[in-house]
């Protein structure tokens, strides 16, 4: 077992890896480039609107076991809640129609011989369309591998698998996508419960891991970008760190775990490969008071925003696979997105409240076959050098669940392997 970790980036996948280690009694030193940890998963506060914002939607299910397991570790398991029922609200903003699918909570799917239940106009046999995806072969798309059209496609999978792959579904790994299934609807209605940071992303995951290694005695540095990795291949080893204000040469027992977004550890490993397709997510924030019974989340069919979400004192509407949005002026885009967001709220469409467009161009990893068989494993040819990251092979698509899961394998890997091999 290592004597000392360093652990560079202090998004969710570094905090993983660093709240697991010192649990386990290892000595952690936590490394951030930026002014602040958190990476694409925190809260800001933002002087147009005066609120604290998150820097997205982040969706967490309740079947995503190493999420809530990492929330319950660090103090923060009240921090996440939703609704008591296990269902989301839908909106097809053409139609005007609205319509909550409600599932069962047990592993056998009741919920679709009830047509109150699934979704409206679809018969029970509409949903065997998903049984393909559950036995899909790696390299596939979506299309290739099940129907992507009908009632069903259009008012529930699309819309899902849309916001879980952040690229158009139908050109998404049916690999990655069946994964998902797996642990969503497959695991029971009650695995499909939304869940979200009543407090905002930082003071669910952020914040109190940062507390909690503090407390342990970890050295945390922000502000701290890693410039070099100096490796001795004959022993490898990763031997010492370049950083801004100096280098630390490692000890025999020391280790790292690369915790950083895929180019920068590109940059800084020799030979990896990693993903090099992103795709973008625009986050367009409301100053609004939502209206009393609001379904929040909401998914939002045939629409410019594909998921509402309400806070006290404000709605947000989330874009996926947005680089259409990119190039558009930011008031246009918060125009046409509260076209959206007004008839799903049943609120008038003039004036346009406050707003903030918050656009990010590589929010994640392009999810589709080629980009998959890029994702790289946790060892590395380095015995003491681990990689962690949402962009790494978690057999997930780019989310929280992911990264937890990265960091938490990252960690257990230097825990469990003889490091002098």
């Amino acid at each position: 077992m290592p004597r000392l970790v360093h652990v560079i980036g202090a998004g969710l996948a570094g905090l993983a890896t660093a709240v697991r280690l010192q649990r386990r009694g290892v000595q952690v030193a936590l490394y951030e480039a930026a002014g602040q940890a958190g990476g694409r998963c925190r809260s800001y506060y933002d002087h147009t609107l005066s609120a604290t914002l998150d820097t997205g939607n982040h969706l967490v299910l309740a079947g995503h076991a190493r999420t809530l397991e990492y929330v319950r570790t660090i103090g923060a398991g009240d921090a996440l809640g939703g609704p008591i029922e296990p269902g989301f609200a839908f909106m097809d903003l053409a139609a005007r129609s609205r319509w909550t699918m409600r599932f069962s909570r047990s592993r056998m799917p009741f919920w679709i011989g009830d047509a109150r239940a699934r979704v409206p106009g679809t018969r029970a046999a509409d949903y065997l369309a998903l049984l393909p995806l559950l036995f899909a072969k790696p390299g596939r798309t979506m299309a290739q591998t099940m129907r992507c059209d009908g009632v069903l496609w259009d008012r529930l999978l699309r819309p899902f698998f849309l916001s879980a792959l952040n690229v158009e579904p139908r050109e998404g790994s049916a690999e990655l996508a069946g994964s998902m299934l797996r642990e969503t609807l497959a695991s029971g209605g009650e695995a499909f419960r939304p869940l979200a940071a009543r407090g905002g992303l930082s003071s669910a995951f952020v914040d109190p891991a940062l507390r909690m290694l503090q407390h342990g005695g970890a050295a945390i540095r922000l502000d701290a970008p890693l410039r070099e990795i100096a490796y001795d291949d004959a022993a490898r080893r990763v031997v010492a760190l370049d950083f801004s204000d100096g280098r630390i040469v490692l000890g025999q027992d020391d280790a790292v775990v690369l915790a950083v977004p895929a180019a920068a550890a590109a940059a800084l490993v020799p030979s990896l490969q990693a993903p090099r397709r992103y795709t973008a997510i625009v986050t367009v924030h409301y100053a609004v008071q939502p209206p009393p019974g609001l379904a929040s989340p909401m998914a939002l069919v045939n629409g410019t925003a594909h998921w509402l979400s309400a806070a006290e004192g404000r709605l947000s509407a989330t874009i996926h696979d947005a680089h259409h949005a990119l190039d558009l002026d930011p008031e246009e885009v918060a125009r046409r997105v509260w076209a959206d967001v007004a008839a799903a709220a049943s609120l008038p469409l003039e004036p346009l409240p406050a707003w903030r467009v918050a656009a990010d161009a590589h929010a994640t990893f392009a999810a589709v076959p080629e980009e998959e068989w890029r994702r790289p494993a946790t060892r590395t040819r380095w015995n003491n050098l681990m990689l962690a990251g949402d962009w790494t092979a978690t057999g997930l698509p780019a989310t929280i669940e992911g990264a937890i899961r990265s960091g938490r394998k990252a960690a257990e890997l230097l825990l469990t392997e003889n490091l002098e091999r």
